[in-house]
């Protein structure tokens, strides 16, 4: 009986613990039930389920939520199927597409709206499809929202692999059901019309437009004038920008129901940053004032912010930057919960709002708008951004918080949760802006296949991706002309066949025909193969008769390495400099897309690390090897015409010629660095060598020109260490290179860390100088890390004291040790460099320590002038030696 009693009293104790964590949990907010929720896998024949959300296609299926029409003219849509994906890429719905010369219309038979309609589209070849022809116009009704639209130009100029398109959508605007026509342009000779999936989901009538009865004027104004502003049902409205403030995203499976994708908002967060901060665990929203519908943001969105964390010395604006249409009006909806404790009441927080530099809110109190702490609220602001000067451009629409003084509130912060910003259709029903400017701030030419030996000299505005054997086209645009040789040129002797025409200035870079490649390669032939990479397979061959060249062939339907081909060329052709690998040409005929460069007989520098045969490299030989591919990339960065930053610098990509001469390679990843004095960076997605990654880079998106210093210090290490980046074989402690060798420094045992083939040749002082240098590039803080500049000339320093001590050696061989170490040189150790206060030991061999007189490098205060004499030798091959 006893026992009985014991069992009922734990298992109400238990009930009473689960109801008690259920109250501490956070709530889940009750999703939003959408009437019509349709997502079409355009060209597909199946219907499938893909992250919990069901795709139907469009080819053959029984049941559709929809209807295809199309033209009786014979000149019928057609489905595609692309079976390899970049990795990146989603299978669904980007494997597949529907794409016509003609126009064609999915009709939705739909409820009364309004809806999302989201457009997806991946640009690549499809059949006989090339991408550079791909201009079409989309609409809905009497409303135009895409027009002459190429997709891209757009992925090229974001640097991203597909592209998505939302529109919020009303009944009245889209008459009588919901029908989203495809039309390839009239101005375009061979457009062509393509999609790869189309979604539309319904969506709260007044979740964006304005509902008729609401009664406070205030949610909802023009900025300038300060007025009250609405949305009618007889507009559309398309989606810009969704953001998550505080570096978190929620994904479209997140979502309230609705499947809006809330992107990360660093990219878009200027200068300096502020803090992310986000709610304690256990912390909840609050809808008991009805200050918004729960369906209006996921609760990740108000559970995290910006704000200079309560720092009374931050005096920067909280700016964030979107680039916009010029000749439209905007909605700006600002997102808002308070959920810091110290913030309480009103008057706690206020602070102002200002939007595209207009004033929008004096006093902006978060709790005087929602009541209460953890209680959600936004914002709506209409921007005018038309400037009636012209046709549409492209404009900056900046969003900056500013504190205000401490009469005016208690805590002198600033905050925000999420940001939205749609563009509004103008009085013609029009939403469509133009494509963006092929970006002629980076280096860049056209290529282009040869053209018959009939043809002559055109122009060429084209735009590249192949795959699976089809002809590579060019991406981005200006003028080339270019002949090809005659036909009886090509019937020589095929090891001594030239070309004389080039898609690219003559000085700069070489055209070969395939059947000079081929000729080089024995026909491609495996005996010369001498690499394989991600790029494909790279071999020895002999053009000119006999002059040797490293070819590298691009993989058959990579569409990768096919920007990849383009990027390296349109890079390389330009640069000319002692240590950075030469592009001789390229081959771009057919299916074949093929890079010549000059041949570097060594291999690379990790071939003399680890990993093979080879006798490892003593430590000057390391040094200099490192001294020459810090200048090359020194060049790249203050040297070039634009400022370049590399992206996937590391030991397999710094070439060795036959006298040991450094050479970076491998620029298919490489990007034009920031190009004005206020930006500071390149906003793009994340790619490179594991191991080598800026972890600054890897969170934020955000690539600098001290991404490529943090990789090269990772190369550092490589070379002291003799080991890869990452072994995971190893103990934990030692799995990752940069974290072993940082533990050890700490501790005072870096000896420890070095390769055992240069413990007898290494010096404390030169080992203290290197891994100063190298732990620098490493910082977590981009900024605190030095420049290229700074790492040659630190580099520089420690080859003197390799040096200094061989001569010592020479010139004092034989004698007292006492007497070896009397005189030093004059050495300048560069003043990022200094451990002024430093407590970091280093242990000692007893021969440095009976030279310990020579050990103590005098540290000197240098003149600009002085410091500007030690680094002008890293511009030796330019006009103006100093750095820019």
């Amino acid at each position: 009986m006893m026992k009985l009693v014991m069992i009922k009293i734990l298992r109400l104790f238990v009930l009473l613990f689960l109801l008690q964590l259920q109250l501490l949990l956070p709530q889940q907010v009750n999703s939003y039930d959408p009437v019509d929720n349709i997502a079409v896998n355009c060209g597909s024949k199946e219907n499938v389920v893909f992250r919990k959300r069901s795709w139907v296609g469009d080819v053959d299926t029984k049941i559709k939520p929809f209807s295809l029409i199309e033209p009786q003219n014979g000149h019928q849509s057609l489905p595609a199927h692309l079976p390899y994906l970049s990795p990146s890429v989603d299978h669904i719905p980007f494997g597949f597409a529907r794409l016509s010369t003609s126009e064609f219309i999915y009709s939705f038979p739909v409820t009364g709206g309004p809806w999302f309609l989201r457009l997806h589209f991946y640009p690549t070849s499809y059949a006989n499809f090339t991408p550079n022809n791909s201009f079409f116009s989309v609409k809905v009704g009497n409303f135009t929202l895409l027009k002459d639209f190429n997709p891209l130009l757009w992925v090229v100029n974001d640097d991203i692999e597909t592209l998505s398109r939302e529109f919020c959508i009303s009944a009245e605007a889209a008459g009588k059901g919901l029908s989203v026509t495809f039309l390839p342009s009239t101005t375009h000779s061979d457009a062509y019309a393509f999609i790869n999936g189309i979604e539309v989901v319904s969506m709260p009538s007044f979740l964006y437009y304005t509902d008729p009865n609401e009664s406070d004027p205030t949610k909802f104004k023009l900025v300038d004038p300060d007025s009250p502003y609405q949305i009618n049902n007889d507009s559309v409205l398309e989606t810009l920008y969704r953001v998550d403030c505080g570096e978190s995203q929620v994904p479209p499976g997140d979502d309230t129901g609705m499947f809006r994708n809330w992107e990360n908002d660093a990219p878009y967060v200027k200068e300096q940053h502020p803090q992310s901060i986000s709610a304690a665990w256990g912390f909840h929203l609050n809808y008991k004032n009805n200050t918004v519908a729960n369906y209006t943001a996921p609760e990740q969105v108000y559970l995290t912010a910006r704000n200079y964390g309560m720092n009374e010395t931050a005096n920067y604006n909280v700016t964030w930057e979107f680039e916009v249409d010029s000749e439209f009006i905007y909605m700006v909806r600002l997102h808002f919960c308070e959920f810091e404790l110290p913030i309480t009441h009103y008057g706690n927080r206020a602070f102002q709002i200002f939007i595209a530099d207009y004033l929008a809110e004096e006093s902006a109190d978060v709790i005087g708008w929602s009541g209460d702490r953890l209680v959600p609220t936004h914002r709506d602001y209409a921007v005018d951004m038309r400037t009636n000067n012209g046709p549409s451009k492209k404009l900056n629409l900046t969003i900056k918080l500013q504190r205000l003084g401490s009469k005016e509130t208690n805590y002198r912060d600033v905050i925000l949760n999420g940001i939205e910003i749609f563009k509004i259709s103008d009085d013609n029903n029009n939403l469509a802006g133009p494509n963006p400017q092929r970006n002629l701030s980076s280096p860049q030419q056209i290529l282009q296949t040869p053209p018959s030996k009939s043809s002559k000299t055109i122009p060429v505005i084209v735009a590249g991706v192949a795959v699976s054997g089809l002809v590579l086209a060019s991406l981005i645009g200006i003028i080339i002309f270019r002949r090809r040789r005659r036909a009886h040129d090509m019937e020589e002797n095929s090891w001594k066949t030239k070309t004389e025409g080039s898609t690219l200035p003559s000085h700069l870079c070489r055209y070969f025909t395939i059947a000079e490649i081929r000729a080089a390669t024995n026909n491609f032939d495996e005996v010369f193969i001498i690499g394989v990479g991600g790029f494909g397979n790279v071999y020895k061959g002999y053009i000119d008769g006999a002059t040797p060249v490293a070819i590298k062939r691009l993989k058959q339907g990579s569409q990768q390495g096919a920007d990849e081909f383009l990027n390296e060329i349109e890079m390389l052709s330009q640069l000319r400099h002692h240590n950075l690998v030469s592009l001789i040409g390229y081959c771009n005929d057919g299916a074949e897309m093929i890079l010549v460069y000059d041949f570097m007989q060594r291999g690379t520098l990790r071939e003399y690390l680890y990993g093979s045969d080879n006798r490892p490299l003593p430590w000057k030989q390391r040094l200099q090897i490192l001294l020459g591919a810090a200048r090359g990339l020194h060049y790249l960065h203050a040297g070039a015409k634009h400022n370049i930053i590399h992206r996937d610098v590391k030991s397999t990509n710094i070439l060795l010629d036959e006298k040991w001469v450094a050479k970076v390679s491998d620029f298919g990843l490489s990007k034009v660095g920031p190009t004005g004095m206020s930006t500071t960076h390149v906003s793009t997605i994340v790619k490179g060598s594991l191991g080598y990654l800026d972890p600054e880079y890897y969170k934020r998106q955000r690539l600098t020109l001290k991404s490529d210093v943090y990789s090269f210090g990772v190369v550092l290490l490589e070379v002291l260490c003799g080991r890869s980046p990452l072994v995971r074989t190893l103990e934990k402690e030692k799995v990752s290179l940069v974290d072993w060798v940082r533990r050890c420094y700490d501790r005072g045992d870096i000896n420890h860390t070095v390769d055992p083939f240069l413990k007898d040749s290494l010096s404390s002082e030169c080992l203290k100088c290197y891994c100063q240098v190298a732990l620098n590039c490493l910082l977590d803080d981009g900024n605190q890390r030095p420049s290229m500049s700074d790492v040659v000339g630190a580099l520089e320093f420690a080859m003197q004291l390799v040096e200094s001590e061989e001569d010592n050696k020479l010139k004092l061989g034989g004698t007292k040790e006492e007497e070896k170490c009397e005189e030093g040189p004059l050495l300048l150790l560069p003043q990022f460099m200094s451990d002024e206060g430093s407590d970091v030991r280093f242990t000692t061999t007893e021969t440095d320590e009976s030279c310990s007189k020579y050990s103590q490098v005098t540290t000197l205060s240098a003149s600009t002038e002085e410091q500007t004499l030690v680094l002008a030798t890293v511009f030796s091959e330019i006009g103006d030696p100093r750095a820019r």
